[in-house]
């Protein structure tokens, strides 16, 4: 039987229907901005992070969680002995700053909330150390401070031998008009930039290989590392790419962090596009090679079927940029000179009733209705 993200344990219908409540009953608080002299940007709910507008500039918010990827970092670490809570800190900062900066927004502070079900968590203190370093420099990777944090002991609620990750981040969009806007049109391009290995999505699905392997995650893949390496590989931070792009004059139409729900984050827009990709991984790359193997992997060892992993994983890319056809060379020029690996993907087209996400070179559709997230 193929595993899938649901049968695993994740199902994002009950999950998205309530996001959507949630952004229903949020509007009704927006008027309480004014008496602050503020204003919610227009166009904001349901996109990656939220834009609050001042008469210069914007002000950006994110909440994020980590997930359940250190349970892989605390099962390796039970096996091998080895502590690898420097990359979960990164992770952390990564799931949070990455959601960020899809508005144009650059992080300016970010902080921590871990919470643990007993304080004797932290009596490790070589992985505590290691959590702090990580998150100090996912920070600095983010050229955004360390601004604080939350350490909630919370007994009965959460696993007294784990760790809760997540965190939130403040922004500022100055002048307004880098704001990105979402203002696509048929004919631009869709530049990928690579990720590092799976990040900080489908870790349950992962999880769940990993009890179903002889060797767990100490499996060898074709690369030589253990699947327990390469899903612990740090994620990758965005944040100097959009640099890049502001500091270059580049006016992205939109911008997408590629994380839950997959590939399917690439159609996050309300309006009826098409998105082709018809390169769907960097030059020289395969599905057998991306992010070292590890997608590759999970497919054959899920078994997971191509249009789960593309529903669930990056698949070897982390984030997107949409641009104007005339702005793909600066584009991959400001992601090469920041010290990312980008290539033009596909294009988008304008449709009059539906979006969907199109990967002809594996036969992969995904409609519109896949993606509820407003």
């Amino acid at each position: 039987m193929s595993l899938t993200y649901e049968s695993s344990g994740v199902d994002y219908t009950p999950l998205d229907a309530f996001k959507r409540a949630c952004q229903a009953e949020a509007a009704t608080t927006t008027s309480h901005l004014a008496s602050h002299k503020l204003a919610e940007a227009s166009g904001v709910r349901g996109e990656s992070a939220y834009l609050i507008e001042s008469d210069t500039e914007f002000l950006a918010h994110v909440e994020e969680g980590l997930g359940t990827k250190n349970l892989v970092a605390d099962a390796v670490q039970a096996a091998t002995g080895a502590c690898h809570y420097r990359a979960i800190g990164i992770d952390t900062v990564a799931t949070i700053v990455n959601d960020l900066v899809t508005t144009g927004a650059r992080p300016v502070a970010v902080a921590m909330h871990a919470a643990v079900g007993s304080t004797d968590w932290f009596k490790d203190t070589h992985r505590a150390a290691q959590l702090a370093q990580g998150f100090a420099h996912g920070c600095h990777l983010a050229e955004a401070v360390w601004s604080g944090g939350e350490t909630p002991a919370l007994k009965d609620i959460v696993n007294p031998e784990t760790i809760v990750l997540a965190g939130s981040a403040l922004g500022r969009l100055a002048p307004k008009s880098l704001r990105v806007r979402g203002d696509l049109r048929t004919g631009d391009a869709i530049v990928l930039l690579s990720s590092s290995g799976v990040q900080t999505n489908g870790l349950t699905l992962c999880r769940a290989l990993a009890a179903k392997l002889p060797a767990g995650y100490q499996t060898k893949l074709p690369s030589g590392q253990t699947y327990g390496q390469a899903l612990l590989s740090p994620s990758t931070i965005y944040c100097r790419f959009v640099a890049a792009l502001q500091d270059a004059g580049i006016q992205p139409r939109y911008l997408a962090h590629i994380t839950g729900h997959g590939w399917r984050k690439i159609m996050r827009l309300p309006e009826p596009f098409i998105y082709t990709l018809t390169q769907p991984f960097a030059p020289g790359v395969t599905l057998e090679t991306a992010a070292g193997g590890i997608f590759d992997f999970i497919i054959k060892n899920g078994p997971v079927s191509i249009e789960e992993a593309f529903a669930t994983f990056n698949m070897g890319a982390g984030f997107a940029a949409y641009v104007a056809p005339t702005d793909v060379p600066a584009t991959l020029a400001a992601a090469q000179a920041s010290g990312y690996t980008a290539w033009l993907a596909g294009h988008v087209s304008k449709d009059a009733l539906r979006k969907s996400v199109k990967i002809p070179p594996l036969n992969l559709e995904f409609d519109g209705s896949t993606l509820q997230v407003r």
